[in-house]
C-alpha cells in the first residue's frame, strides 16, 4: 500500500464530472490497484476513488488513473509531503464476535428464514478481500451474498458492496444480489442498502435458536 500527502486537485471523468479544488489530501494506492482520495475529516470515506480493476499512469506532478470503463480520475500533485510504501501481507478478515458466528451456523442451518425455497451453497465462502458469510440461492436460482451482523450500521453495507463488486466477477455465480441480514438494522444502513439493490433481513436470535415460545406472546 501506497500513502502519498499532497497539495493536490482531482478531476472525474466518466459518467458525471466532478472536480476536487487544490486542498492537502492524502492519496492511497492499494496493491488491488484501487485509488482513494482522502481529507482530514467530513466522513471515513473517500471524497473520490476508483476501484479495481483500473491502471495508474504517472508522470511529473500527475497521477491518471483509469478504469475498465474508460472512467478517469486526474490527480494534479502540486506538493509532495510524504511518499511511503509498506507492504501489509494478506488480511485475515474481521473476525465475528460470539453471537454474529452463532447467528451464521443458525442461519445456515434455517436457511428458508430467508425466503422459501432457499439452499445454502456454503457458510464463509472465501474471496480475495475475506470470507462471505453465507452463499446461498434464491427459489429462483440467483445467488444469494448475505454479511450477518448483531447490529447492522453502514460499515457493513460498505462491507457486503466489496463482496458483491468481487463476486459478481465470476461468471459460474454473477449475477449475485446481497442480503443484510442483522438482529437490529439502522436506519442509515437500511436507507443505504436499499440504495445500492441490497435487501435487509432483521434476525431474531431467540426464534432461531428455538426459545420463542408463542404462546407467551400477547400478539
Amino acid at each position: 500500500m501506497r500513502l502519498v500527502i499532497a497539495q493536490c486537485s482531482v478531476d472525474y471523468a466518466g459518467r458525471l464530472a466532478a472536480h476536487l479544488p487544490s486542498a492537502k489530501r492524502l492519496l492511497i494506492h492499494k496493491s488491488d490497484g484501487s485509488v482513494l482520495v482522502h481529507s482530514d475529516g467530513g466522513s471515513y470515506k473517500p471524497l473520490n476513488w476508483m476501484s479495481p480493476p483500473c491502471t495508474v499512469k504517472e508522470e511529473p506532478g500527475l497521477w491518471t488513473v483509469t478504469n475498465k470503463a474508460g472512467e478517469k480520475l486526474i490527480i494534479k500533485l502540486e506538493e509532495v509531503f510524504h511518499d511511503e510504501s509498506h507492504e501489509l501481507g494478506v488480511d485475515p478478515g474481521l473476525q465475528k464476535d460470539g453471537v454474529e458466528s452463532h447467528l451464521q451456523e443458525l442461519l445456515a442451518a434455517q436457511i428458508e428464514t430467508l425466503g422459501t425455497g432457499y439452499r445454502l451453497i456454503r457458510r464463509e465462502y472465501m474471496t480475495a478481500i475475506g470470507p462471505v458469510d453465507i452463499l446461498c440461492k434464491d427459489a429462483s436460482g440467483t445467488t444469494v451474498a448475505v454479511e450477518i451482523k448483531r447490529r447492522g450500521e453502514i460499515d457493513g453495507v460498505e462491507q457486503l458492496t466489496r463482496y458483491l463488486e468481487l463476486l459478481n466477477r465470476d461468471p459460474l455465480l454473477a449475477p449475485v444480489r446481497g442480503i443484510f441480514a442483522a438482529q437490529e438494522i439502522k436506519p442509515q444502513a437500511r436507507v443505504l442498502a436499499t440504495d445500492r439493490g441490497i435487501g435487509c433481513q432483521v434476525l431474531d436470535y431467540d426464534v432461531l435458536r428455538g426459545f420463542d415460545d408463542a404462546e407467551s406472546r400477547l400478539f
